[in-house]
């Protein structure tokens, strides 16, 4: 099984734009390393005769059939917008355009 060291979480921990202390960051590389100790004991499974599965419950695509309903007049649903923008709601800019 890999190893984790130090320097690896303290490269991971840069990439994430975290910081830690020295302190955290052996304290991180002792519990990545149990976890993965943890998950190296599936190796010791023998899986040979195990369907290999995407999900653990047989699911299908569930639809439903289309109904045509009527909608509420524009006018009604307007009514609750605090801001109504030329028949729409207005919302605040997330992109500048500029």
């Amino acid at each position: 099984m890999a190893t984790i060291t130090t320097e690896g979480v303290s490269h991971v921990a840069n990439l994430a734009r975290l910081e830690f202390n020295e302190e955290e960051t052996q304290d991180f590389t002792e519990q990545l390393s149990r976890i993965l100790d943890y998950i190296g004991k599936l190796n010791e499974l023998n899986t040979d005769d195990v369907p290999p599965t995407s999900h653990i419950h047989p699911l299908h695509n569930i639809t439903k059939a289309d109904a045509v309903k009527t909608s509420l007049p524009r006018d009604a649903v307007l009514a609750n917008a605090p801001e109504p923008e030329e028949g729409y709601f207005g919302v605040p800019r997330v992109i500048d355009t500029e």
